[in-house]
């Protein structure tokens, strides 16, 4: 096994959060990797503690990275949702035409040039988290009595040409895709679940963002 580097996580919410532990932690830890996770904190009350979860703003998103980044780790990294990440953060305003893929990767780039630290790998999930749920739906019949859901959720992603573009529209989004067929789906439970029953080698063939982003952090790995 190579040498273990310091790799930290900063996770959007309690999905994120679950799937980080239960799936993307054993998986690069497996490589090498020591794996620490955080979520993403947006609010930090005068009286100590703090609220937890969702990226609500730029700016505090913008100072939990840094925070991070001084931090000492080998690598930071992202796992927040590409669907309604800040108008206001650096490359959304000028995004180009084209796919999802050019859109999203040109806001990854302009998030590295911001902030200018080779430590710092930016990830936004496209289009959001439920978009993993899309590409292993076949396990969605494991949690439920209704064969057909499986069924219609991949058709969905067969029409779209893939999982990870099912659109973000605020009625298309996956999730909103799940919940239209699946009213009882929980994120926070369903989710994880069908992720970790699919396995990140499974979803890594399925969805290409996913893939280069694994690969981007396997590439930084200490090799002595």
């Amino acid at each position: 096994m190579p040498f273990g580097g310091r790799l930290h996580l900063l996770v959007e919410g309690q999905t994120e959060e679950a799937v980080a532990r239960n799936v993307i932690e054993p998986y690069l830890g497996m490589a090498g990797w020591h794996v620490t996770t955080s979520i993403l904190a947006t609010k930090r009350p005068a009286a100590g503690g703090k609220f937890r979860g969702g990226v609500t703003s730029w700016e505090k998103f913008e100072k939990e990275v840094r925070l991070l980044l001084a931090s000492g780790f080998d690598v930071l990294t992202t796992l927040v949702d590409y669907y309604a990440f800040p108008e206001s953060a650096p490359g959304m305003r000028d995004r180009p035409n084209g796919d999802a893929y050019a859109r999203v990767s040109h806001v990854e780039r302009a998030l590295d040039a911001h902030f200018h630290d080779h430590r710092f790998i930016p990830h936004l999930v496209l289009h959001e988290m439920e978009a993993w749920v899309l590409a292993g739906a076949e396990h969605l019949d494991d949690l439920t009595d209704d064969p057909g859901i499986a069924r219609d959720l991949r058709s969905i992603v067969a029409q779209a040409g893939g999982a990870e573009l099912v659109n973000d529209g605020p009625a298309t989004a996956p999730s909103k895709r799940i919940l239209t067929r699946m009213p009882d789906y929980l994120k926070t439970l369903h989710g994880p679940l069908v992720i970790e029953e699919t396995g990140l080698d499974t979803l890594r063939s399925r969805c290409p963002h996913l893939d280069e982003w694994l690969t981007a952090i396997e590439s930084r790995l200490p090799t002595a």
